[in-house]
């Protein structure tokens, strides 16, 4: 009997790649986006039988009720949860940045994700499922300009492990992925499309894969039920730690 996989932000990066694994592992995806035709493109890759699309946005409260109402009933059974959707907009240094973008990022990285977790908590317990979270090292280890982006993801990782302590004795999972350097669309986004900027930053530095991170979702995922992994934080080699600053005068 295949299982159900419930994964957000699953039209480009991390979740298209994970839809991808899951669906080659026999599993049945249920794909949001807000882009309907890259999850229209993603049913015809895959199979009408073994994705359902659910489009709408993720800050959207109702849309993303009616889209679980919608649910047909081979796919209602959500056995595996992984909150992808989340984004990073703007460089800057906080007396500069854009009180909009921060706003954007908090309502998607935090209220969706809790909105959604709360909305299926019922189900993932009934059926002793799983959740990851997709967080990030920027939740673990700040930067400047990383400001709001990295208030967020850490938000997701202690989120997640209050989760864990509150759902103890149900049987459902709970981990983190937080990812270091990966190149997906990410940048592009953080810049408001610039690719320029996106290349730049990945040039030469043989950064993880979009599939990379699907794999360790997976190998999470599929892991016996009596073991839990809290988080797991995952790097380049190429990438490790930067020094303090110090200013001076």
């Amino acid at each position: 009997m295949s299982k159900t996989a419930f994964i957000t932000g699953a039209t480009s990066g991390f979740g298209l790649a994970a839809a991808r694994r899951f669906v080659a592992a026999g599993w049945k995806v249920v794909a949001t986006g807000r882009r309907a035709d890259r999850l229209d493109a993603l049913v015809q890759m895959l199979g009408a039988g073994n994705v359902h699309p659910a489009v709408f946005d993720v800050r959207d409260g109702a849309a993303m009720e009616a889209a679980l109402g919608a649910l047909p009933e081979e796919f209602a059974g959500i056995d595996l949860l992984v909150n992808n959707a989340g984004l990073a907009l703007g460089t800057a240094p906080a007396p500069h940045a854009s009180l909009d973008d921060w706003k954007v990022m908090i309502d998607t990285n935090i209220t969706a994700l809790v909105t959604l977790t709360h909305r299926l908590l019922p189900k993932l317990v009934e059926r002793r499922g799983a959740i990851i979270n997709v967080s990030s090292v920027a939740g673990v280890y700040p930067y400047p300009g990383g400001n709001v982006y990295g208030g967020t993801k850490a938000f997701v990782s202690q989120f997640s492990l209050n989760l864990r302590s509150d759902l103890h004795g149900t049987g459902v999972r709970v981990t983190t992925i937080e990812p270091g350097m990966a190149e997906t669309e990410f940048t592009l986004v953080r810049t408001h499309g610039n690719q320029a900027a996106s290349d730049a930053l990945y040039k030469d530095a043989h950064p993880m894969s979009a599939e990379d991170i699907a794999e360790q979702i997976f190998y999470v995922a599929n892991l016996p039920p009596h073991l839990n992994i809290n988080r797991l934080e995952i790097m380049p080699v190429t990438q490790s730690f930067a020094g303090f600053q110090v200013h001076r005068g």
